[in-house]
């Protein structure tokens, strides 16, 4: 059994000042994946014994980046996607953990008035070529903040967020493709209507303290893995970001 977590901790540096060690410890996970590390090398020294770290960091000072925490040793370690235009942002770590891929994303914002929805697109479509090569060689996991909300059940207001960045027709349609092709959406697996279940609170508005939410934190499986999902959790009551950790029980 395998206890998977990830974690947008929105500053590493910050989240360490609110609580992040305590949690890390508390969960024991097998492998913690993190996003939006926004730090470069040598910037904070995180003491985590039992544990092998694994970080890609944006060129870009104090934005994005990924880190993969694991207690076993993968057979290699893969940063970026091959392909230079996207891998300047340290949002993708893939680790071969010889029976299976563990991949940690951030997956690019379409930011205000989408400035970057086709960029996001065109990441969207590499990506799950990336993917879909690894597959065929081998189970694949992927975790991470993948910045949109897949479906009205996972946003708060879904018909005055239309047209915002996370829940347009195109961000959805490319979680929808990805799924398409043969991953499993592990929490709406195990479950489909449960509803006010997020991840992601925006600062403004009091909307954590009202459950003003979208679920926009993943954990997928490539669909030979059904069999081996146990349970998918969201730690709702774990602060310190404006996201939440979410995990996932994997019986390999």
């Amino acid at each position: 059994m395998k206890k998977l977590i990830s974690w947008n901790v929105n500053g590493i540096r910050a989240c360490a000042g609110k609580g992040f060690e305590n949690f890390f410890r508390q969960a024991d996970a097998d492998v913690f994946c993190i996003q939006e590390s926004k730090m470069q090398e040598g910037q904070l020294a995180l003491e985590l014994p039992g544990y092998h770290q694994y970080w890609n960091y944006a060129e870009k000072k104090g934005y994005s980046g990924t880190a993969i925490f694991t207690k076993e040793e993968p057979k290699s370690v893969t940063l970026g996607m091959g392909i230079a235009k996207h891998d300047q942002e340290g949002r993708l770590i893939t680790l071969d953990m010889g029976d299976w891929y563990m991949i940690t994303a951030y997956v690019p914002n379409s930011q205000n008035e989408l400035k970057r929805l086709d960029y996001r697109m065109e990441w969207e479509d590499d990506f799950r070529s990336f993917v879909g090569r690894l597959r065929q060689e081998k189970p694949v996991v992927i975790c991470g903040d993948m910045n949109v909300a897949h479906q009205e059940i996972d946003i708060k207001n879904p018909a005055s967020n239309h047209h915002n960045p996370g829940f347009t027709d195109e961000e959805r349609g490319k979680m929808t493709e990805l799924l398409g092709s043969g991953f499993i959406d592990t929490f709406r697996y195990k479950y489909p209507d449960l509803t006010d279940a997020y991840s992601w609170w925006s600062y403004r508005f009091n909307a954590r303290a009202r459950n003003a939410g979208w679920r926009i934190d993943y954990f997928l499986v490539s669909s030979e893995l059904e069999p081996k999902i146990v349970d998918a959790k969201i730690h709702s009551d774990i602060l310190g970001s404006d996201h939440c950790p979410v995990e996932l029980l994997l019986d390999i």
